[in-house]
């Protein structure tokens, strides 16, 4: 194996904190064969890039495995180590194959073959690798829906055995490779899947759906099928008792055992490799934090992580864990039970920032929270960006982010609301957006701002709506429904016309969209009208910024450029970034230019008022 060069070198002193943020070179937790533990893949930016390398930890040697201009951060390990599967696109557009490369690369000057040459592009939908070359592959077209192909790499041609109008995806492979876990929605509710498994030419199983044909609104994931031979039980996701939590459920034999894991917030779990127990991830009010499930005695061991959030979690064959960790105040670090960081990008280290604040806030809908920055011994009122997570079915944590710290580093308070719709504060929260999509988030930001100026924090002549997709999609709407609000709008690839969006946009978000406002535009117009930017867009009275990606596949560039060509008609104050990626960049200085245009347009507009 190659070496990996370090071309982030410490930068010089004049050099701002906030770009050594982003420049810092970072890794992610490693993946690991599971038949050949020492064989690992993650990603890092060390050459300015995401991109995938290769870690032989028996000798220590780390290799590039992919080098693209856009990045590549989709790979996975074949369990005997000996490939590696990435997918390529095409300039950031999620649209393309699966290749594969040795573990420890191929000649120079010879290329990446294609892992299933009888497959044409697709966006992905879920990818299982199992012993003996075998793959079960899922794609999604706008022609086909989701299809779902098993092909033995080394011999023969890939076979459908699922196809479907409604999105789906791969689960797992059960470990002796004649089960197949799928998860669906052919009752037509994007936000709950089912679980279907099935044998390798598509023969059905066993079902298990929680949706009850689209009459309750209960959800179920793939989680894993046990890591031993003869084993069929799968570790599934579910959320009857309010939040997602584990269970165990057998599709031979339809025998489920509930864990019944008594701890607040919601519950993610993995198999430790010999089946004797589970890694329990247990995220709640913005924080996370491991446990053990002992399967024989029925009970939990605490891992000891700091307090912070960790970003993902395995358990190794010694029984160790290795866990990627943060705090809003520290940068992340892959660290091990066994002790110290397991894992370092060569180059410098990211400076801190400050840590987190809890707010806790009345809204229409229940408690909101929210979490606060603000500049170290500053006082209020300051300039204050709401920062505006995207998803919308993600949250906001107490994990280390270089954009919130370059604000408050530009003497800026950050607020970051975890509105209805975020992750972690049980399944009404997260279930609450449909058929007012965006207004119900904005009502919550709302009563956040109330108490951000009320409280002494934010001055409001000087609030920053700011985000990215989902939160870029608010931004906007929020700068049109609430135009007196707010002193200038960031929106980075943002839904900016609803209905123009749902119509270039990929399948499954289709979907999506089909089940946040209750049909498509031709259906239910005048809920995509009022759930649309572009219908408040005459008016937003502040200065608006707009990033966007010309080959996005989530949120199109047409959609954007109706809404920038409405502003532009009635004189209003924007500009307007269009970069030659897709759904965000993975280039570390393209990062860095965004984030300044971001914070010169807020310094012009925003910082020098009084």
């Amino acid at each position: 194996m190659t070496e990996i060069t370090d071309s982030a070198s410490s930068p010089s002193a004049d050099v701002p904190d906030w770009e050594k943020r982003f420049r810092a070179p970072r890794v992610s937790l490693p993946d690991w064969a599971e038949d050949a533990p020492d064989n690992a893949l993650f990603v890092s930016n060390a050459t300015g890039t995401y991109e995938l390398y290769a870690w032989d930890r028996a000798t220590g040697a780390r290799r590039q495995a992919t080098d693209r201009p856009n990045g590549t951060t989709d790979g996975v390990l074949t369990p005997d180590g000996a490939w590696i599967w990435w997918f390529s696109d095409t300039d950031g557009d999620e649209f393309g194959v699966w290749r594969r490369q040795p573990f420890g690369g191929r000649p120079a000057g010879e290329a990446d073959e294609p892992a299933v040459p009888g497959l044409a592009p697709s966006f992905p939908a879920g990818l299982a690798l199992g012993r003996g070359g075998l793959a079960a592959v899922g794609r999604s077209t706008d022609e086909d829906g989701t299809t779902i192909h098993v092909v033995r790499v080394d011999g023969g041609e890939p076979a459908e055995i699922y196809r479907h109008r409604e999105s789906a995806s791969v689960g797992d492979l059960s470990y002796d490779g004649d089960l197949l876990a799928i998860e669906h929605t052919e009752h037509g509710d994007a936000m709950h899947s089912a679980l279907r498994v099935v044998r390798l030419d598509g023969s059905r199983v066993a079902e298990l759906d929680d949706t009850e044909g689209g009459t309750r609104e209960l959800g179920l994931e793939v989680l894993g099928f046990s890591p031993v031979a003869g084993d069929s039980r799968l570790l599934v996701g579910h959320q009857r008792r309010g939040r997602w939590e584990p269970m165990i459920w057998d599709p031979l034999t339809g025998e489920e055992t509930d864990l019944a894991v008594e701890l607040p917030g919601d519950l993610g779990a993995e198999w430790y490799p010999d089946g004797s127990g589970l890694l329990i991830e247990h995220s709640f009010e913005a924080r996370s934090e491991l446990w053990r499930y002992d399967m024989a005695k029925r009970a939990l061991v605490r891992v000891e992580t700091p307090a912070g959030s960790v970003s993902g979690a395995t358990a190794r064959p010694d029984g160790s864990v290795e866990y990627l960790w943060s705090s809003a105040a520290v940068p992340p670090s892959v660290r091990s039970t066994a002790g110290g960081t397991i894992l370092d990008a060569p180059g410098f280290t990211a400076p801190g920032s400050v840590p987190v604040e809890d707010a806790w806030v009345e809204g229409p809908g229940g408690r909101v929270h929210a979490l606060v920055q603000r500049p170290s011994g500053a006082r209020g009122p300051l300039p204050t960006v709401f920062e505006i997570h995207g998803g919308p079915t993600w949250h906001d944590s107490d994990a280390f982010a270089a954009a919130p710290a370059a604000w408050v580093d530009h003497g800026f308070a950050v607020v970051r609301v975890n509105y209805r719709g975020s992750t972690g504060y049980g399944r009404e929260w997260t279930d609450a957006l449909k058929h007012r999509v965006g207004l119900i988030e904005l009502e919550d930001i709302a009563a956040v701002r109330e108490w951000a100026v009320s409280s002494g924090l934010a001055d409001p002549a000087r609030l920053v709506l700011s985000g990215g997709s989902w939160g870029g999609y608010l931004t906007l709407l929020g700068l049109g429904t609430q135009p007196d609000a707010w002193a200038a709008g960031l929106a980075a690839v943002p839904v900016a016309d609803y209905v123009t969006a749902y119509n270039d946009e990929m399948e499954a978000l289709k979907a999506m969209d089909r089940t946040l406002l209750g049909g498509t535009p031709e259906e239910v117009p005048e809920r995509f009208a009022a759930s649309s930017p572009l219908t408040y867009v005459d008016e937003v009275r502040a200065p608006v910024y707009i990033s966007a990606g010309l080959n996005d596949p989530r949120c199109p560039i047409k959609q954007v450029e109706n809404y920038v060509d409405r502003l532009a008609a009635r004189g209003a104050v924007h500009e307007v970034y269009r970069y030659e990626a897709g759904h965000g960049s993975l280039v570390v200085e393209e990062r860095i230019k965004q984030v300044r245009l971001e914070l010169d347009f807020a310094r012009r507009h925003v910082a020098a008022r009084a």
